[in-house]
């Protein structure tokens, strides 16, 4: 009922939206006198605002089309090598001309980043992307928004995750590299244990985690005690809710972005709403450099994708609750997830100070738990 509702709502605020529209385009039109008037800017400034928070955000694009390598920019195309109902394998393909002509003419190591599948985009990691993309075949994780999946698809669970790590992998080939940003850190150390047990070709040469919740009984955060505190039907009957139509998902049932952005957002709340202010004094001081920053950042946030019911209440379960992967209770399709098997892939582990979503320690956990890493 809620996702009817909060489509309602958004169908509900259209008339003033374009209202708010309208009042932006003539206060800020230069054929406008009053324009530049402090009153024509606060008007230009309101309706501004109003229009962008209540409007869509889709999924953002890439916006990667080239990258310094040395001092030649070299051109790059996203291109999708693989792909299920579920996510998009997308390489960032380097033009070979310009890499030979920036000197590179050795095949650099391939490294395939997997994006969250909690909330946002993997387009958020757009910076990570171009940073590896002067050295490294970069390839990443592209989740589908579950409300775009037809329920004749099927489900998608935590172990369909794990082995969607190990077809990538796959994907690239002998021996890539893999890291592993926040929410992915437990299914792909799953994946890297499964695949190191049966000696895979494809088993990756190196892994890091990057704020990954391995071990989630470790200095807990406002997350992770709220996931204790609640029972798991709690999660079932609050955050769990039926796509509406149109979209090609009607009718399955669904952990929504927006659920997930308002957590997010109440988590910083006050952090949102001065960032909002400083928009609209930047607005009507003229300070378009900052609004523009403003803008950018917030059309990245602001887009969000939904879950399927069993990834989410899975992950709830198995990582937040029941702790089975650090536990070494973790079972995949009838096999026993052993870090301990794992010889001779490399480890890292990176953690943030002020991480409100994986505490201190949580990520560390993995260098205990692949204890025959030489």
């Amino acid at each position: 009922m809620l996702y009817a509702l909060h489509e309602a709502a958004y169908y509900a605020s259209t008339p003033m939206r374009l209202a708010a529209l309208a009042a932006r385009d003539f206060w800020g039109s230069p054929l406008n006198p009053a324009a530049d008037s402090a009153v024509g800017r606060r008007m230009h400034a309101g309706a501004d605002l109003f229009a962008n928070v209540t409007r869509r955000y889709g999924k953002p694009k890439w916006n990667i089309d080239k990258v310094k390598v040395g001092q030649v920019d070299v051109r790059v195309r996203p291109t999708v090598v693989w792909e299920s109902p579920w996510a998009r394998l997308v390489q960032f393909d380097r033009d070979m001309a310009d890499m030979r002509r920036a000197g590179k003419f050795s095949l650099d190591p391939a490294v395939l980043i997997v994006a969250p599948l909690s909330g946002h985009y993997a387009t958020l990691l757009r910076g990570t992307v171009e940073a590896f993309l002067p050295d490294h075949a970069v390839f990443i994780v592209d989740w589908v928004n579950a409300r775009e999946v037809s329920v004749l698809e099927g489900r998608f669970d935590f172990h369909d995750y794990i082995d969607h790590v190990i077809q990538m992998l796959e994907v690239l080939g002998p021996r890539p590299n893999v890291v592993a940003v926040c929410q992915p850190g437990p299914p792909v150390l799953a994946a890297a244990a499964l695949m190191a047990e049966q000696n895979h070709p494809s088993r990756p040469a190196s892994m890091t985690f990057m704020g990954s919740p391995i071990d989630a009984r470790l200095s807990p955060t406002v997350t992770n005690q709220l996931a204790e505190e609640k029972p798991f039907t709690w999660f079932q009957s609050n955050m769990i809710y039926n796509v509406p139509p149109p979209y090609a998902g009607a009718g399955r049932r669904v952990y929504p972005g927006f659920v997930q952005l308002a957590s997010f957002m109440s988590m910083n709340a006050d952090r949102h709403q001065e960032a909002h202010r400083r928009y609209f004094n930047h607005l009507v001081s003229g300070d378009g450099d900052s609004a523009d920053k403003h803008l950018e950042f917030y059309d990245e946030y602001l887009s969000v994708l939904d879950l399927t019911e069993e990834f989410y209440l899975q992950t709830i379960d198995i990582v937040f609750q029941q702790y089975l992967l650090p536990k070494g209770e973790l079972v995949h399709r009838g096999t026993r997830v052993k870090p301990e098997v794992i010889t001779d892939i490399g480890l890292m582990t990176v953690e943030g100070e002020n991480d409100d979503i994986s505490g201190i320690g949580q990520t560390q956990a993995a260098h205990g738990l692949c204890a025959n890493i030489p």
